[in-house]
Protein backbone atom coordinates (compact mmCIF):
# COMPACT_ATOMS: atom_id res chain seq x y z
CA UNK A 1 0.00 0.00 0.00
CA UNK A 2 1.09 3.22 -0.41
CA UNK A 3 0.37 6.69 1.49
CA UNK A 4 -1.70 8.40 -1.06
CA UNK A 5 -4.13 5.03 -1.07
CA UNK A 6 -5.11 5.38 2.33
CA UNK A 7 -8.29 7.57 2.25
CA UNK A 8 -9.39 4.85 -0.71
CA UNK A 9 -8.52 1.77 1.88
CA UNK A 10 -10.51 3.29 4.66
CA UNK A 11 -13.84 4.19 2.72
CA UNK A 12 -13.44 0.81 1.41
CA UNK A 13 -13.19 -0.90 4.67
CA UNK A 14 -15.91 1.88 5.54
CA UNK A 15 -18.06 0.22 3.09
CA UNK A 16 -18.44 -3.18 4.23
CA UNK A 17 -20.38 -2.27 6.97
CA UNK A 18 -16.77 -2.24 9.33
CA UNK A 19 -16.27 -0.51 11.90
CA UNK A 20 -12.14 0.45 11.25
CA UNK A 21 -11.60 2.81 14.35
CA UNK A 22 -8.20 4.50 15.63
CA UNK A 23 -7.02 3.09 19.37
CA UNK A 24 -5.18 6.31 20.88
CA UNK A 25 -2.37 7.59 18.21
CA UNK A 26 -0.40 4.45 17.34
CA UNK A 27 -3.03 1.74 16.23
CA UNK A 28 -6.51 1.13 14.94
CA UNK A 29 -8.48 -2.06 14.71
CA UNK A 30 -10.78 -3.73 12.10
CA UNK A 31 -13.48 -4.26 14.76
CA UNK A 32 -16.11 -6.50 12.16
CA UNK A 33 -17.02 -8.67 15.10
CA UNK A 34 -18.88 -5.03 16.50
CA UNK A 35 -21.25 -5.24 13.36
CA UNK A 36 -24.82 -7.29 12.95
CA UNK A 37 -24.07 -10.75 13.89
CA UNK A 38 -25.55 -12.02 10.36
CA UNK A 39 -23.06 -9.80 8.62
CA UNK A 40 -19.89 -10.67 10.81
CA UNK A 41 -18.75 -13.14 8.19
CA UNK A 42 -19.32 -11.56 4.81
CA UNK A 43 -17.93 -8.21 6.33
CA UNK A 44 -14.47 -10.64 7.22
CA UNK A 45 -14.97 -11.91 4.16
CA UNK A 46 -14.85 -8.24 2.12
CA UNK A 47 -12.27 -6.77 5.03
CA UNK A 48 -10.12 -9.30 3.86
CA UNK A 49 -10.29 -8.64 0.38
CA UNK A 50 -10.36 -5.17 0.25
CA UNK A 51 -6.96 -5.52 2.70
CA UNK A 52 -5.32 -8.32 0.18
CA UNK A 53 -5.67 -6.31 -2.80
CA UNK A 54 -4.09 -3.15 -0.98
CA UNK A 55 -1.20 -5.21 -0.01
CA UNK A 56 1.33 -4.61 3.34
CA UNK A 57 0.34 -1.22 5.24
CA UNK A 58 1.99 -2.08 8.84
CA UNK A 59 4.68 1.20 7.11
CA UNK A 60 1.36 2.71 7.17
CA UNK A 61 0.29 2.36 10.71
CA UNK A 62 0.83 5.89 11.87
CA UNK A 63 -1.09 7.59 8.72
CA UNK A 64 -3.60 5.32 8.83
CA UNK A 65 -4.37 6.31 12.20
CA UNK A 66 -4.00 10.18 11.83
CA UNK A 67 -6.46 9.48 8.61
CA UNK A 68 -8.89 7.84 10.90
CA UNK A 69 -8.38 10.58 13.65
CA UNK A 70 -8.85 13.07 10.94
CA UNK A 71 -12.72 11.25 10.20
CA UNK A 72 -13.44 11.89 13.77
CA UNK A 73 -12.89 7.58 13.76
CA UNK A 74 -11.09 7.14 16.98
CA UNK A 75 -10.66 6.27 20.72
CA UNK A 76 -8.42 7.38 22.89
CA UNK A 77 -7.27 5.55 26.12
CA UNK A 78 -8.09 7.20 29.09
CA UNK A 79 -4.82 6.23 31.93
CA UNK A 80 -6.48 4.40 34.51
CA UNK A 81 -4.85 3.41 37.86
CA UNK A 82 -5.07 0.32 39.03
CA UNK A 83 -6.89 -0.28 42.79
Amino acid sequence: MRKEQIPEFIEEIIATGCPITAVGHDMYVFAEIDAPEEDVDRIGEEVQAICDRYGARDHLQFEIVAHLRSLGRFYDLKAETLH
